[in-house]
């Protein structure tokens, strides 16, 4: 099964059109529409960047496995 999400925003609640889908002529597909929680997205993408800003700093860079594994096992052993 693949699967396609993409968002829009109702403008006329009698017509939904969607554009450039991924899926070829004749395909049957399932449509599954379902009201997200703007406040919520909006907070998924400011910790997505976030996350992009952590990841490029240069201390983030120099962190190994071995340091990643040491600092769980640690936490654990509390």
């Amino acid at each position: 099964m693949r699967a396609y999400r993409k968002y829009l925003t109702i403008g006329d609640p009698k017509q939904v059109t969607l554009s450039d889908l991924p899926f070829a002529p004749g395909e049957c597909v399932e449509v599954v529409m379902i009201a997200t929680d703007t406040s919520a997205t909006a907070n998924l993408e400011m910790l997505h960047t976030l996350l992009k800003t952590t990841q490029a700093l240069p201390q983030a860079r120099t962190l190994t496995d071995a340091d990643i594994a040491a600092e769980v096992a640690a936490v654990r052993a509390r």
